[in-house]
């Protein structure tokens, strides 16, 4: 009987799934289909506690939706895959495309060692894959305006069926999946959740997001980056939900979407852009080093900086391996242009401990900040971490939450708590650097690098 070999990996549903109906196809009436996943060290290895974590509890989910017969292998699938598919007797090979720097040349790898196997690749996490999205002359898009406008031309296809029955093969070894802890407070993982947390989101705060999206205090957002991160849900499916809804709140969401899908197509022009500046002529910026640098930077990863919202982040990035986007731009400003420390040191951090890790997403986000990227916010834009909170944490709640040092100063001072009648209160640490002074060596140095 034909045997279709299905390998997960960002895709990890069985709803919208089109390699999956592909591979049901493959096997025809009288085939079946094996599930599996490979443990690949250069995946796991740079993933921090967290993802590993929500990745072996989504897998545990999907494991079992396919009955028990998801298959575990560890190793590098350029060698795992085609002995897999050999073993089973295997017809094709299916996925969903991986348009990441590594995936692409890992998967080119698989199909080379499976020889007259084929590696068939059908759907992609993206609404739009990677690439499709180009001006008229077929150049790509650098500036995300005109690039959301011609996604939203281009379209997408409406969610794929769900299989009734899949005919899962089964009877096949499996290793042991992998083990991960981390203290932070994760999402429920899987498909499941990942469907129930959007219609929650749906029904109950949709209506408010373009008003809340940026107030850290208020369960306005979504929350659902990690399920989209490792394909719990397809972004597909949040747009059909969203299409023929014209209030702003659906648009303003439905951009958050297209900066997503932004991101994953500027890494697939420029594969380098993941960890190089997309643009170098900040490259020769110069960033401070040294012990008392490095003090500064271990503050700053505890939440002791003594600027609130910063600590309030990085706090949160600690608790529930998640920070707010507005405060997400907050914390980078703040290490790039107040501690004068290189973006990439920050988007390591923040990929080691995020749940939503995402290299597209998180890299280009900090390169965003740093002046460096795509739609840069210009080098002298330095956010203000006292103005800021106060702007999207009026009354402090965000704070009170992650820093308990606070709990008890009003809002009139909670941003600024060396103002307050008492002083700061114990246990909380001074500002660890002059936000004002520190905001003139940025500009200074980003002035000299342009005059020379």
């Amino acid at each position: 009987m034909p045997v279709a070999l299905l390998w997960f990996r960002r895709d990890l549903r069985l709803s919208d799934h089109p390699a999956l109906l592909a591979a049901i196809g493959a096997a025809g009436p009288e085939g079946t289909v094996l599930p599996v996943f490979v443990f690949d060290d250069l995946l796991w290895r740079p993933s921090g506690p967290p993802r590993r974590r929500f990745l072996l509890d989504c897998l545990a989910d999907l494991r079992q939706q396919t009955g028990g017969t998801l298959v575990f292998r560890s190793g590098d699938p350029a060698t795992v895959i085609p002995r897999l598919a050999a073993e089973v007797g295997a017809d094709s090979v299916h996925v969903s495309a991986d348009a990441g720097p590594y995936g692409r040349r890992r998967d080119d790898a698989v199909e080379h060692s499976l020889g007259e196997v084929p590696l068939v690749r059908t759907g992609s996490p993206y609404a739009v894959t990677p690439g499709r999205v180009t001006k008229r002359d077929g150049s790509h898009f650098q500036v995300f305006t005109p690039f959301a406008r011609a996604w939203r031309e281009h379209g997408w296809r409406a969610p794929a069926p769900r299989p009734g029955n899949p005919p899962w093969h089964t009877g096949v070894r499996y290793d042991d999946p992998r083990q991960a802890t981390t203290d932070a407070v994760l999402p429920p993982a899987g498909e499941a959740a990942a469907q129930a947390a959007w219609r929650r989101f749906r029904d109950e705060r949709l209506c408010d997001y373009a008003e809340d999206r940026n107030v850290p205090g208020v369960d306005g957002t979504s929350r659902m980056s990690a399920y989209l991160k490792y394909g719990c849900i397809h972004p597909r499916t949040l747009l059909a939900d969203l299409a023929g809804l014209e209030r702003e709140s659906a648009r303003r969401y439905t951009d958050e979407l297209a900066w997503r899908e932004f991101y994953a197509d500027v890494l697939w022009q420029r594969p380098d852009s993941a960890r190089e500046y997309l643009k170098p002529e900040l490259q020769g910026l110069p960033y401070d080093t040294g012990p008392e640098a490095d003090a500064l930077v271990r503050a700053s990863e505890q939440g002791r900086t003594g600027f609130p919202i910063v600590d309030a982040g990085m706090r949160q990035l600690h608790g529930e391996a998640y920070v707010h986007n507005r405060v997400r731009m907050i914390v980078a400003s703040f290490l790039v242009k107040d501690l004068h420390q290189e973006w990439t040191l920050g988007a390591r951090y923040f990929l080691n401990h995020l749940v939503d890790g995402d290299l597209a997403s998180n890299n280009h986000g900090w390169q965003w900040v740093a002046g460096s990227g795509t739609d840069a916010s210009p080098y002298y834009r330095v956010f203000n971490p006292v103005t800021q909170g106060k702007k999207f944490d009026p009354d402090g709640s965000y704070v009170r939450r992650w820093v308990p040092e606070l709990r008890d100063v009003d809002a009139a001072h909670i941003h600024e708590p060396w103002t307050a009648p008492g002083g700061i209160p114990d246990g909380y640490p001074s500002p660890i650097v002059d936000h004002a002074a520190e905001r003139l060596v940025a500009l200074d140095r980003y002035q000299r690098l342009r005059a020379g």
